[in-house]
C-alpha cells in the first residue's frame, strides 16, 4: 500500500470535517465500485461476519510478482463504501503489500473505529480478515 493513497484518503477524510460528510463519501466511494457480476452473488464469494450480505472476489494479474484485483459488493450503502474504501487500499497490489499493509492503523487514523457501529466494525475486519487469508494463499504458492 503506497503511503499516497493512503495520505489522500486520511486528507480527505479530514477536509469534509463532520461525520454526515463523511458518511455520504462513503456511499459515494460504493456507488463508484465496479459491478460485481451477478454469478459471483454466491455463497462462496459471501464474507462471514457481516450483519449484511458483503461479496469478495478477486482476480490475479500475472506478473513477477502477480497482483490481487479484488471485486465487492454489499447490499447495505455504507457497507459497500466500506469496501470501496478497502479496495482503494488493497486492490491491484501483490500478496505480500496486501500482508504488509496496516489496513487497521487507516481505520482507526480515518476516524471510523469510533464512528461506525460495532456490526459494522466486525463486518469490517472480516473482510480485511478475507483479503489477507486470499493474499497468504498467493503469497505461498508464488515462493
Amino acid at each position: 500500500m503506497t503511503g499516497m493513497e493512503t495520505q489522500e484518503l486520511i486528507e480527505t477524510f479530514e477536509f469534509l470535517g463532520d461525520w454526515e460528510e463523511r458518511y455520504r463519501y462513503l456511499i459515494d466511494l460504493g456507488r463508484k465500485l465496479e459491478p460485481l457480476p451477478e454469478a459471483e452473488h454466491s455463497e462462496a464469494n459471501k464474507v462471514r461476519g457481516c450483519m449484511s450480505q458483503v461479496w469478495l472476489t478477486h482476480r490475479v494479474e500475472p506478473g513477477s510478482p502477480p497482483r490481487l484485483t479484488f471485486l465487492g459488493d454489499s447490499d447495505a450503502h455504507i457497507v459497500k463504501g466500506l469496501i470501496a474504501l478497502l479496495l482503494q487500499l488493497l486492490s491491484g497490489r501483490t500478496p505480500q503489500e496486501i500482508l504488509d499493509a496496516d489496513v487497521n492503523g487507516v481505520f482507526e487514523r480515518l476516524g471510523l473505529e469510533s464512528h461506525i457501529s460495532m456490526n459494522r466494525r466486525n463486518g469490517f475486519y472480516a473482510m480485511v480478515e478475507r483479503i489477507r487469508q486470499i493474499a497468504r494463499e498467493h503469497a505461498t504458492s508464488v515462493s
